[in-house]
């Protein structure tokens, strides 16, 4: 490979390729376009390749990030590949969505003093270009896959990241594994919370397909705590069950005029657009609420989701409605550049204290409250303080809201038995993911609380790894 230290002080971070701001901010196509294989060699040798590579550290899977980057380097794309499946499932899924900046590249050391490597893409070009032999080597890290047991079978309820992740490991290990999902698509957040533009539904559907040939089989518009119970799949023979059915309760405001017409979660807008593809009219005729004036109230990545998805679908204004400044904003710093040069704004030091609607119930408007910035608080963020007497009125005839999640209670309150936390979200041995009851497992937002596709994925792992120890 070439001599990469001495090329790192002279070479700056290979640029990824981009739809262009004003053609993507009216289509729902990818934004990212990927690497080339030259800027894929040409990035991946800007790697030190450290003894004690902290990046790998500051990944949720452990991904061997050195390893596969100099298979890069070697132009191995097989070897990269196959390093890459030791660990992670869904790589051409974590390549686009995962914060990488406060993860594997936040640790970067070259980030220390240059730009970090551009690690998450070098994933996503790897898991885009490597053309896998079988399902077996494309969703697992064994190029061949073991004989299925039929004396073995594992239940998953919900079709997320966690839950695809459980059942990739454990059906190339030859467990038969039954995916149990409410909604009439699997794949959880993939397919309904995040958009077309940042994680098409081709790559998604790939992934799905590979488990399927493995033998994976997903059972459709089965509600876990409804439709099914987990003392049902118990009595049905199951082995082990895993629950990873994350946490998509909507959290709202509490404030007046908040059920007017008008008025969404994010969860619903982006569930709406996305798993009903609304933006994909006339070819799917899912009703869409069209709005001229859009406010997001929230500025997380799926405030940053909901105010670029409304801009695609149509609105000729969106704001960005936050508390604090726009250097606590809790979205990714990628995700709010785009969303900027796209031509969202910003509003900053400012929130709702009510909506405001006209005689037949629809929303004309908000009232803000003026803030500024106190003293930390138990996040470490300077909370933010109402500046009395300071409001104005912001004109919009759609509001969404994006200020986080909740556990879904149906399956908690269908399972007495399973212990809980203060706030909700089920408590699990975090050596194992084991809950409070025997060989039931449980991983991702709905232990959690809301988080990353990666984290879920590493305890979907952690739970794979400790059922196959006890079944195998």
């Amino acid at each position: 490979m070439a001599d990469v230290k001495k090329t790192k002080k002279v070479r700056g971070r290979v640029p990824m390729p981009h739809q262009d701001a004003a053609k993507r901010a009216r289509n729902f196509e990818e934004v990212a376009l990927g690497y080339s294989r030259e800027q894929a060699i040409i990035e991946a040798e800007r790697c030190l390749q450290c003894k004690k590579p902290l990046c790998q550290k500051g990944c949720p899977v452990e991904i061997d990030i050195k390893g596969f980057i100099l298979a890069i380097c070697d132009n191995d794309l097989r070897g990269a590949h196959d390093i890459i499946r030791k660990t992670n499932s869904l790589p051409a899924v974590c390549g686009r969505v995962c914060p990488q900046e406060t993860q594997c590249e936040g640790m970067c050391i070259l980030g220390k003093k240059y730009e970090p490597v551009a690690i998450g893409r070098l994933e996503r070009y790897v898991a885009d270009t490597f053309a896998a032999e079988s399902a077996c080597e494309d969703v697992t890290d064994l190029n061949t896959c073991a004989l299925e047991r039929e004396d073995l079978k594992v239940a998953c309820i919900g079709a997320g990241p966690s839950s695809l992740t459980v059942a990739g490991y454990l059906a190339g290990r030859g467990i038969k594994v039954d995916v149990f999902e409410a909604l009439h698509e699997p794949g959880g957040v993939l397919i309904y919370g995040i958009p077309e533009f940042r994680l098409p539904k081709s790559v998604v559907a790939r992934e799905l397909s590979g488990l399927k040939e493995l033998g994976v089989t997903f059972k459709c518009n089965w509600v876990g705590g409804k439709t099914i119970t987990i003392q049902d799949l118990l009595e049905e023979g199951y082995n082990a069950i895993f629950i990873g059915v994350g946490a998509g309760l909507p959290r709202f405001l509490n404030i007046p005029g908040e059920n007017l017409v008008g008025v969404f979660s994010a969860n619903e807008y982006l569930t709406r657009v996305n798993l009903g593809r609304a933006y994909d009219f006339p070819n799917y005729d899912t009703p869409a609420y069209y709005a001229r004036r859009v406010a997001v109230l929230g500025a997380g990545n799926v405030a940053m989701d909901s105010a670029r998805t409304a801009l695609r679908m149509g609105a000729e204004e969106v704001s960005i409605i936050y508390r604090r400044t726009e250097g606590e904003m809790p979205a990714r710093h990628e995700e709010v550049k785009h969303a900027i040069e796209e031509g969202v704004k910003i509003r900053c030091l400012c929130g709702p204290s009510a909506f405001h609607g006209d005689e037949q119930g629809r929303l004309k408007g908000l009232i803000i409250q003026k803030m500024a910035l106190g003293d930390p608080d138990e996040s470490g963020r300077c909370r933010p303080v109402c500046l009395d007497g300071e409001t104005e009125q912001f004109p919009c005839d759609m509001a969404i809201i994006a200020v986080g999640t909740r556990p879904n209670p149906v399956l908690l309150e269908a399972t007495p038995d399973l212990g809980l936390n203060k706030w909700g979200y089920v408590k699990v041995d975090p050596e194992t993911g084991e809950t409070s009851i025997p060989n039931v497992f449980a991983g991702g937002d709905i232990v959690t609380g809301a988080a990353t596709v990666i984290s879920a994925m590493g305890a979907g792992r952690k739970a794979a790894r400790e059922i196959a120890k006890r079944l195998l």
